[in-house]
């Protein structure tokens, strides 16, 4: 049985052995966590499914232009450049940091959130689906399998066969708030 297999399997998805899987891999992890070394970071893609060596990672990293940075507590950590255009490499956010950017995108972007069975269809402005649909990802919440975005239309799938309401109606939550304390 390959290393994808077993990991899917285990409850996680089937991840190729392929370097852009890899890649994509080491980014999420890096946005998720503090790793302060190869070798944790190694650790972490194994759990994963994931059998790297130093150099391959070493190689990884130089590509992903993934450098060192100082942490809010004081620790070096690797961090990436972040998606869409900043440049900068900034420290995973926290959970509350994610929440509250999803609370203004939504507020912001959110036209309409409609749902059946475990998909949901969100409208938004023209041009503003992908990038809605970008910070869902970078969000994780966990009853979301994925997303699919157009120009202004996003479908979002629900882990659960019957939680399609449950996830609009979420969203429409975080809209609604953010509208409350925004003028």
């Amino acid at each position: 049985m390959s290393q994808a297999q077993d990991h899917e399997q285990q409850g996680g998805p089937a991840v190729p052995q392929t370097r852009t899987a890899r890649h994509r891999r080491i980014v999420d992890i890096l946005n998720r966590q503090p790793v302060r070394s190869q070798s944790q970071l190694a650790k972490l893609l194994a759990d994963d499914g994931l059998s790297v060596t130093q150099a391959t990672l070493s190689r990884d990293l130089d590509e992903l232009n993934a450098v060192k940075i100082r942490n809010t507590d004081g620790e070096l950590i690797y961090a990436v450049p972040s998606e869409g255009g900043f440049r900068t490499p900034r420290a995973p956010l926290g959970e509350s940091a994610k929440e509250e950017r999803m609370r203004r995108l939504s507020g912001e972007l959110l036209i309409s959130a409609e749902a059946s069975a475990n998909l949901v269809v969100l409208r938004t402005p023209p041009g503003a689906a992908q990038f809605l649909a970008s910070a869902i990802d970078q969000a994780e919440l966990h009853d979301i399998l994925g997303t699919i975005a157009g120009d202004d239309t996003l479908l979002l799938i629900s882990r659960e066969a019957t939680g399609g309401q449950a996830l609009a109606d979420h969203l429409l939550s975080l809209a609604q708030n953010s509208r409350r304390t925004t003028p």
